[in-house]
């Protein structure tokens, strides 16, 4: 069977060779391993790999994982659907948050990140499928979401995010991708990130400019969602 360490050089490699393919520095191309249902031990494996940024989608299994594991210096990506109630643990025990969709959410980050901590890393969420089960903003809506989110205190607002419909066709993958892309260009506002892109659709992402990957059953492996 594989290993953590084997699948991390496999998905290192998929990620290098997309970006060399793409014209890109495979430097610009970070990969954030998607640790939601897996054990604090295998995040401490792929740490030892080289791994230092780790995205949880749920907020009570991260914190505990996080109690777990403070003697690593691990960076803590929030990456799942907010609820109003969660942002306080979510302004004091992260990083980066890459799935804001909405004012009031970016609102209650700014106010109750915690003096004393650097300015959160925010992405925004927008739903390039117009999917009714995906969390997101509208497109429509984005330039004036982006704007105001900008100008919070405490908050860094560093790019965007989406996770479009799954197709295993390669230029359906690119278009969604490339709307991401195009709508970040569009803003205006110098952003840096583009988080998108997950184990199936890696390349497409990179080929549209993607900053961060977020991987999780090709680094893990199949998720157990009989955990909490």
């Amino acid at each position: 069977m594989s290993t953590l360490a084997d699948n991390l050089r496999a998905i290192s490699e998929r990620i290098d060779n997309a970006a060399r393919a793409a014209g890109r520095d495979t430097a610009s191309v970070h990969l954030l391993a998607v640790s939601k249902t897996k054990p604090a031990s295998a995040i401490r494996e792929i740490h030892a790999a080289g791994v230092r940024d780790v995205g949880e989608n749920y907020l009570q299994e991260a914190l505990a994982k996080q109690d777990e594991l403070r003697d690593l210096p691990l960076i803590w990506h929030f990456i799942g659907p907010i609820q109003s109630n969660k942002t306080k643990a979510i302004a004091e025990h992260f990083d980066w948050v890459h799935s804001v969709d909405r004012l009031k959410i970016a609102q209650r980050l700014s106010e109750q990140r915690p003096i004393g901590l650097p300015a959160l890393n925010v992405c925004l969420q927008v739903n390039v499928s117009g999917e009714d089960s995906k969390s997101g903003c509208t497109p429509a809506d984005l330039p004036a979401l982006a704007q105001a989110v900008a100008e919070l205190p405490n908050l860094r607002l560093r790019g965007l995010m989406a996770i479009p419909e799954p197709s295993d066709d390669r230029a359906t993958q690119e278009a969604a991708f490339a709307r991401l892309r195009q709508l970040q260009e569009n803003l205006g506002l110098g952003l840096d990130t583009l988080s998108m892109g997950m184990s199936h659709d890696l390349e497409a992402a990179i080929a549209q400019g993607a900053t961060w990957v977020r991987i999780g059953t090709a680094l893990f492996g199949a998720r157990d969602y009989g955990q909490p």
